[in-house]
């Protein structure tokens, strides 16, 4: 078989990023790509990868995932995330974990380690323990900009609906050099959500799928609308039937709009390794990396693109 050429691509969520945020979010996508796609040029598994690429995003306060993630209804963080592999449909998740830094290697581990493929809460706390994850305070998740804007959210006059649009779940998806693909998605859900909700990330098929027979996707927005049309399922039925990735994305987010009045946003990589970052929201921050050439952007029809070797160098310096 000829050798896959490996493409990864990550997103750090759809809606509306905000001015002071944006340098982060662009540099935050960015080192994700590249890490990921240096487990790939290492000639590790796309699963390895996106796990890679997400949990550097768990890791940066800029997104809501992992470290960062937005507060429930009663100041706590409660994160969903979930991994799979192309190659034979094994899917990992977790959804309401609370206290560990990195949700996506516990989702990883429910793919490997059970013959499970969705641990929630309590059981997923079980198993964390089990599989000797360390636990982290709670508090430790919570950064100032999510206390404040919970406390916000707890105004009798306030909107919560109006601060969802600065989302920011984050995902990956890629091809490795044998031709399988992956996805990854891991987030903090809704601000000032009820205690125990649950979106589309955990959700096969909503919150990402990958199929080695047309490729993968991840999905960000919002949670109840990419829930009822499948989101993630449906691009990849698009592109069962022929489509491009970015007509699928584009096709399946005009139908999520159309149909329940959602919007989001959606990676996108195919079996032949042709990519798409598409949304109907203001913003979603994206980074590709393929031929060894950087791409990435934040707002619509913005792209950016810059060889592997200077995006290494300016990363090194510490954007």
């Amino acid at each position: 078989l000829g050798r896959m050429k490996p493409v990864i691509v990550v997103h750090g969520g759809a809606g509306r990023i905000f001015k002071e945020r944006e340098e982060g979010c662009r540099a935050g996508v960015v080192r994700a790509a590249l890490r990921g796609y240096r487990v790939l040029k290492q000639g590790g598994s796309a699963v390895d990868a996106v796990e890679e690429a997400v949990r550097s995003m768990e890791d940066d306060p800029h997104f809501n995932a992992g470290c960062g993630s937005v507060l429930n209804e009663k100041g706590e963080v409660e994160m969903d995330a979930i991994i799979m592999d192309g190659k034979n449909l094994d899917s990992g998740a977790v959804s309401a974990v609370k206290c560990i830094a990195n949700p996506i290697k516990l989702a990883r581990l429910v793919m490997e380690k059970t013959k499970h493929m969705l641990l929630t809460d309590h059981g997923a706390h079980l198993f964390a323990q089990a599989m000797g994850i360390p636990e982290i305070p709670g508090e430790k998740l919570i950064t100032e900009r999510s206390r404040e804007r919970w406390k916000k959210n707890l105004e009798p006059d306030s909107n919560p609906e109006e601060f969802q649009k600065d989302l920011g779940t984050v995902g990956a998806v890629a091809i490795d050099s044998e031709g399988n693909v992956a996805c990854a998605t891991s987030t903090g859900g809704l601000s000032n959500k009820l205690i125990g909700r649950v979106g589309d990330t955990a959700c096969i098929g909503s919150g990402g799928y990958a199929d080695n027979h047309s490729g993968a996707t991840s999905t960000t927005g919002h949670g109840e609308s990419i829930m009822k049309v499948v989101l993630a399922r449906l691009i990849l039925y698009h592109m069962e039937q022929g489509m491009s990735p970015e007509a699928a994305a584009d096709t399946a987010l005009d139908y999520m709009k159309t149909r329940v009045g959602g919007l989001g946003g959606v990676i996108v990589v195919n079996k032949a390794g042709e990519w798409a970052a598409r949304f109907s929201t203001k913003q979603m921050s994206w980074a590709t990396v393929k031929d060894d050439n950087l791409h990435y952007g934040i707002y619509a029809g913005e792209k950016h693109i810059q060889s592997i070797d200077e995006a290494l160098a300016s990363e090194r310096e510490g954007f």
